[in-house]
């Protein structure tokens, strides 16, 4: 059985989707990450919110803990620095009952994992699990079908330093979770990797794309085909196909998901993480794919009415309980500061895109604003908060740390 992350697995009520209202409650207004996730870590039947070193205590996320000790560069100023906290996810790591909490350090730095000490207090301890985590866009999924999840990444790690990353993703040893994990490689040393795949790319996904029942890794260029035995490492077989517009540095997470209903598998991406573009490939009979061009530099040329910059994050979700998953995405905001990047002091808005099916093939993207003022960082989180049946959405970035309940 494949992993399905909660973020992916809960089912909203349904709803018109023109009725859906978000209630948003801001935790803090202090930049402390880019990312945001939630649990219920102190087993209180309520999920907390987290975000950098802190824990919001649900369910009025008014009580903040520190899980960590301060870090050297703290207090982060959104203008002109970053943070320690790329992205973050949660996960029962031990098997203890009690959920952990990973983050992705930095692109090209450490993958850590906060083991939970079981509600006793004080800082959790940090567990580096892997060394060098390549990508802007890391994530966990379970690429060997044991229901666990492993690190989605690339990495330089075990290659020739003047050779470049490989792509690939990292297998914890469930048997010493905080252990290192051990890198997977499916593409080879080359020449050419030191150019493509280094600390900073934009770009990466997983899913299964030719429907074998196996999830294939995809980048910005194509997918690359996991094989029935991997019992031993080996080069996978690629597919190229363009996931972005030619000549752009590609986005951010690239979903697989079908989105018209035929039963093949498409992909969702943005085009350029600190640009403009969205759009949804549809995957043909033949294996080919057709680019659907959604969203652009202007309001004219973008089919779905709406237009914003730097969709550095997205993930799907059933928003509205039809039974069809939806985009959840936005604008990051100030990925390098507020004179960089395309319209970097528009409005930090935050959309869920419904998929609607016409059952002829097609498919539209109906955008929904969800916030004008939060937007999303290098991470957004949609999942059932509250546990009350809905869909809700949890953000950490530079104007800080949001939770949009749905009404």
């Amino acid at each position: 059985m494949r992993l399905i992350l909660p973020f992916l697995a809960l089912a909203a009520a349904l709803s018109p989707a023109a009725d859906i209202k978000f209630k948003k409650i801001t935790l803090s207004n202090e930049f402390v990450a880019e990312g945001a996730h939630f649990a219920d870590f102190d087993h209180d039947g309520h999920n907390d919110i987290c975000s950098g070193r802190f824990i919001w205590k649900g369910p009025e996320f008014k009580e903040r803990i520190s899980f960590a000790p301060k870090f050297e560069k703290e207090p982060y100023d959104a203008a002109k620095t970053y943070s320690d906290f790329f992205l973050t996810y949660t996960y029962d790591f031990n098997g203890d009952g009690w959920h952990d909490i990973l983050a992705f350090s930095w692109p090209g730095k450490e993958t850590w994992v906060f083991e939970n000490p079981q509600g006793k207090g004080g800082d959790w301890t940090r567990h580096t699990i892997f060394d060098i985590t390549d990508n802007e866009s890391p994530t966990l999924g379970d690429m060997n079908g044991d229901g666990k999840p492993e690190i989605i990444c690339h990495t330089s790690s075990g290659a020739q330093p003047s050779k470049g990353g490989r792509l690939g993703y990292a297998e914890i040893d469930w048997k010493n979770p905080f252990g290192k994990a051990r890198f997977r490689p499916i593409t080879p040393v080359s020449d050419d990797n030191d150019k493509k795949y280094f600390r900073y790319t934009h770009g990466y996904g997983f899913g299964d794309v030719n429907g074998d029942g196996r999830p294939d890794i995809l980048d910005k260029e194509g997918w690359r085909e996991q094989p029935a035995d991997t019992t031993q490492d080996s080069d996978w077989e690629f597919h190229p196909a363009l996931f972005t517009k030619e000549g752009m540095r590609g986005g951010s997470f690239i979903l697989v998901y079908d989105v018209n209903g035929d039963k093949l598998n498409d992909v969702i991406s943005s085009y350029d993480a600190h640009g403009y573009g969205l759009g949804w490939f549809e995957q043909k009979k033949d294996g080919t794919f057709e680019r659907h061009d959604l969203m652009g530099a202007t309001v004219e040329e973008s089919k779905v009415g709406v237009k914003f910059s730097q969709l550095h994050a997205m993930q799907l979700a059933d928003i509205n309980g039809d039974g069809v998953l939806d985009l959840v995405t936005g604008k990051r905001r100030w990925a390098h500061g507020p004179l960089k990047d395309d319209e970097p002091m528009a409005a930090p808005v935050l959309y869920w895109f419904e998929i609607k099916r016409d059952g002829k093939g097609g498919a539209d993207f109906i955008p929904h604003l969800i916030d004008d003022a939060s937007g999303v960082g290098t991470e957004v989180t949609p999942g059932d908060v509250n546990k009350d049946g809905k869909m809700d959405v949890v953000v950490g970035n530079k104007m800080g740390v949001f939770v949009l309940l749905q009404e």
